[in-house]
């Protein structure tokens, strides 16, 4: 494999170790064609965050769920992830628009996709995606407030929660950690939960974007049921009876690029 980005490489490490419980530092550097000295201090980083434990030779899992922190996660299911936000932009209403931006990968890059759009107004507690729509002159940016987030850039909390409370938007797109018939929309932080909820409860619409390893999946803090989403956008990977039961919740689910 030729050489990664160290946001990559690192992701794709923390993947191994999920997978196979301990990863080998010398078979990591050929894998990735970078020195032992480069997958040391990759370790070592990820030891520092908790995210992994190192050994003599390489490193094994932590015996505690984790969020991955979302720099991380961008080269994760990246071409799933692009093809649900292209899907997303299509569907969106032409003219006028008030959407909401919840934090995520998705979220960020369906943001992209819609920076030349000259009739938005989005509404985002997401930093990474206000710095992308800051200085686009042509559409208006509304960020909440609250308390900053490191693993997702989100701002949450009751300022967040607070300034949400004001705002009516046309349609939500909502990023999870997990979506399910049984758990409804979920994440791995209860005040961000919160906050998201909020979102949720302010739109008339609400889009869920998820690759399909969400789909089924099921984390620690509930955002709300499945019943309060309009649509789920997601992929072809999504286990097909975890999509199915979704449906017979009476949301719309649609699989990108099917």
């Amino acid at each position: 494999m030729s050489s990664l980005r160290r946001a990559d490489r690192v992701s794709a490490i923390l993947e191994r170790v999920a997978s196979h419980g301990s990863v080998d530092a010398g078979h990591l550097a050929d894998e990735f064609a970078v020195s032992p000295a480069t997958i040391r201090r990759d370790l070592q980083v990820l030891e520092d965050q908790r995210l992994l434990s190192r050994t003599h030779g390489g490193a094994v899992a932590v015996d505690v769920a984790y969020e991955l922190p979302v720099r991380y996660r961008v080269g994760q299911h990246r071409e799933e992830k692009a093809l649900v936000a292209k899907t997303v932009a299509e569907l969106l209403p032409r003219g006028p628009l008030t959407l909401g931006l919840t934090g995520g990968t998705t979220t960020h890059l369906l943001a992209r996709l819609l920076a030349e759009r000259v009739d938005l107004t989005v509404v985002t507690n997401a930093l990474n995606i206000a710095a992308e729509l800051a200085l686009r002159p042509r559409l208006k940016l509304i960020m909440t407030g609250g308390v900053s987030r490191t693993q997702s850039y989100e701002l949450v909390g009751p300022i967040a929660d607070q300034a949400l409370k004001g705002l009516n938007m046309a349609v939500a797109v909502v990023g999870v950690d997990g979506i399910s018939a049984r758990g409804g929309l979920t994440t791995h932080d209860e005040i961000e939960a919160n906050t998201n909820a909020t979102m949720i409860r302010r739109a008339d619409r609400v889009i869920v974007v998820a690759d399909g390893s969400k789909v089924g999946k099921v984390c620690l803090a509930g955002i709300c049921p499945v019943t309060d989403v309009s649509t789920l956008v997601t992929d072809a990977s999504a286990d097909p009876a975890g999509v199915d039961a979704i449906r017979r919740q009476g949301t719309e689910v649609i699989v990108a690029g099917a």
